[in-house]
């Protein structure tokens, strides 16, 4: 019985009470902070990337993988703001470049590499599921506005 005495029960949470004529309105002071929690939630969620329709350049298919990594390696020079995706499909190696929106931006860059002589074969433009940072959606949803 002596210990009942000298413990206690959670604290309440602290309550704001606001009277506006015959009304009294009583706010609990955990529903701003989970209106917080909520809106940092919902900002991070629009600035992660995105998966949407897309293009990018089929450069080359290929079971050699010294020309792979060479090839690799003059496009990250020439081009750094570019991502490469290099798969291996028994027995191929493919190497994959860029993540473009439009079809028109992939020729674009394709005439780019053909210019440059970087790829002796055909290069494609393919369509694939590309990610896309909340910047270029941004843009692009400001372009369509």
């Amino acid at each position: 019985m002596l210990s009942s005495l000298f413990s206690e029960a959670q604290s309440l949470p602290k309550m704001d009470t606001i009277t506006k004529g015959n009304v009294t309105f009583i706010k609990d002071s955990r529903m701003e902070d989970l209106a917080k929690k909520e809106f940092y939630f919902n900002e991070q969620l629009l600035l992660a990337p995105k998966n949407v329709r897309g293009f990018r350049l089929l450069l080359l298919n290929t079971n050699d993988r010294s020309l792979a990594m060479k090839l690799r390696s003059q496009l990250l020079q020439r081009f750094p703001d570019y991502k490469i995706y290099m798969s291996y499909q028994s027995p191929n190696i493919k190497l994959k470049f860029g993540d473009f929106l439009e079809k028109t931006e992939a020729e674009n860059v394709r005439q780019q590499i053909t210019q440059l002589k970087l790829v002796t074969g055909n290069i494609y433009v393919v369509p694939e599921m590309i990610e896309v940072k909340a910047e270029k959606n941004s843009e692009k949803k400001k372009d369509a506005l």
